[in-house]
């Protein structure tokens, strides 16, 4: 059974036909061509289908399409102002903090959530904040690096 829900998805509003069982995650992905979220674990667990819905982290492969209507989600391809990377985007570069991307981009929004709520985090708080997002490259380091130099400008 489809349904019929409204999303502002990167700043444009989007008016979508979804089955009831679609995942926030699929309908971006196939319905949108948002591909930057992936499905890593489809459990809920590692991050990597990390989205913004109201300015808040949420594993997007365990929330309905249809539980979604009427919020606001951003996605890494609506993070940057479409000339210039975010400041978390260009440190994730500068410091090596992905490998092989799968998981950058949750890891990223993750981050911007976290920077909105607690601009000047300590390491601990950044560290309890990204608990649910994980790297099977390592790149753990790199990562904190990245997100303690723009918490400090």
């Amino acid at each position: 059974m489809k349904k019929r829900i409204q999303l502002r998805v990167n700043g444009m509003d989007r008016a979508l036909e979804v089955e009831a069982r679609s995942s926030l995650l699929e309908v971006v992905r196939e319905q949108l061509g948002l591909t930057g979220a992936k499905l890593g674990c489809d459990m809920q667990v590692c991050g990597a289908c990390t989205l913004l819905v109201n300015g808040k982290p949420v594993s997007a492969c365990s929330v309905l399409a249809v539980d979604a209507d009427g919020c606001d989600v951003l996605t890494i391809e609506g993070l940057g102002d479409g000339k210039k990377y975010h400041p978390l985007q260009e440190a994730f570069m500068e410091f090596g903090a992905l490998q092989c991307g799968y998981c950058t981009s949750g890891f990223i929004l993750t981050a911007k959530a976290l920077l909105e709520e607690c601009p000047k985090p300590s390491e601990q708080e950044i560290r309890d904040y990204l608990a649910g997002n994980f790297c099977r490259c390592g790149c753990y380091q790199e990562i904190m690096q990245a997100i303690k130099n723009v918490a400090g400008r």
